[in-house]
């Protein structure tokens, strides 16, 4: 057999695999009219003109692109000055800048950890979060989800030197949070460092938007802050935080941060106009407040399985693949895009609608929804009846 034949082979029996269990993915295109209740655009900054503008004129003035990584010439004075704000918002001395969420993570982890490292996680924790130790070597244990005991009980087992918390700090398929100060505590007794990565948290918790670690806890309690850009803040990239040694360290040892092309300067511009909203403006963070509360008093009165999410991530858990999908065909039918999550995402017999709302959703967009669930309802029973 040809060796492109061998790999046509496998490559369709992985396809065959995923499809026969309701798993394989499909990229929709979102037609014009579609109410999005999928995306992580909490505050509707992705849309606001004046980021567009302020990213416009960062193109203009900057170019469309660094040109090359942040250690060779691609570190310009637009990216200074966000790292600087990115810093002041959170309360820490230095931030670093990353192209992407995930780059940022596996960095982090890579440039901490070693073989000499026990990296202890929350079971719920994002893909690149448990990437990003599985790259690092280190000896990786996983915690029952937001269960200090648990995780008390495996620190006190590990004998490494050298031993790190990670854990998210909303969880994005959840939409829970974690208890900041029982890990703060647990990590200290353990003579651990903590991390959190807060990518659903920034722009939407917290004092002026700076997310459920922020300031109010420093870099004493949570050494290593991950945020992203793309969520609330409507832009790209992500960022670390922490105290100057931190940095300097992740600087010079995490290789997705060496080896790769900064941040377009475009979007670093968009970012400081996005920052300056979140800050400026705690009305968008009040109405995305208000949108939560009334969905989830609508979600109640129609007796949908609703978890106790009080964040803009409110999943609805429906258990099988099979269900899953049918409730995201019809709601589609309705003109609403909602996540269809299903294993490996989740764990097995956990898929779930994962529905996001934003501060640009109103009322009646809400109310849109809660027909378009109510029919899914409808159409179940019909079926079972």
């Amino acid at each position: 057999m040809p060796v492109s034949d061998a790999w046509h082979q496998r490559l369709a029996q992985a396809r065959l695999s995923r499809q026969q269990t309701q798993r394989w993915r499909t990229r929709g295109v979102v037609a014009a009219g579609t109410l999005d209740f999928a995306g992580n655009d909490y505050l509707g900054l992705a849309q606001d003109p004046r980021v567009s503008e302020a990213q416009a004129e960062g193109a203009r003035r900057f170019g469309s692109g660094a040109g090359a990584s942040h250690l060779v010439s691609g570190h310009l004075e637009i990216h200074e000055a966000l790292e600087n704000a990115l810093a002041r918002w959170t309360g820490r001395q230095r931030a670093l800048l990353f192209s992407t969420g995930y780059m940022a993570n596996l960095g982090v982890l890579q440039a901490l950890a070693n073989a000499d490292t026990a990296i202890f996680q929350d079971r719920l924790n994002h893909a690149s979060l448990l990437d990003g130790a599985t790259l690092s070597g280190a000896r990786s244990r996983r915690f029952h989800h937001r269960d200090a005991n648990d995780l008390n009980r495996l620190m006190d087992r590990s004998q490494c030197s050298h031993k790190l918390v990670v854990s998210d700090g909303v969880f994005s398929m959840d939409g829970d949070g974690a208890d900041i100060a029982t890990l703060a505590q647990v990590s200290q007794r353990h003579r651990a460092w903590l991390m959190i990565d807060d990518a659903h948290g920034v722009g939407v918790l917290g004092d002026n938007g700076s997310g459920c670690v922020g300031t109010r806890w420093g870099s004493a309690d949570v050494p290593v802050l991950v945020g992203t850009l793309g969520k609330a803040l409507g832009t790209a990239g992500a960022f670390v935080a922490g105290d100057a040694a931190l940095i300097e360290h992740i600087t010079q040892f995490a290789r997705s941060y060496v080896y790769t092309t900064a941040q377009p300067p475009s979007i670093a511009a968009a970012t400081l106009k996005a920052l300056e909203i979140v800050q400026g403006e705690p009305e968008h963070r009040d109405h995305l407040n208000a949108n939560i509360a009334y969905f989830r008093r609508g979600a109640l009165q129609l007796g949908l399985p609703l978890s106790t999410s009080t964040t803009p991530i409110q999943p609805l858990l429906l258990g099988s693949e099979d269900r899953t999908l049918g409730w995201a065909a019809t709601l589609a039918k309705h003109g609403l895009q909602v996540g269809a999550i299903r294993p490996p995402t989740v764990p097995n017999g956990e898929a779930r609608l994962r529905i996001t709302l934003s501060a640009r959703h109103g009322r009646r967009d809400i109310d849109r929804l809660l027909e378009g669930l109510n029919a899914c309802q409808r159409a179940e029973a019909t079926c079972h009846a």
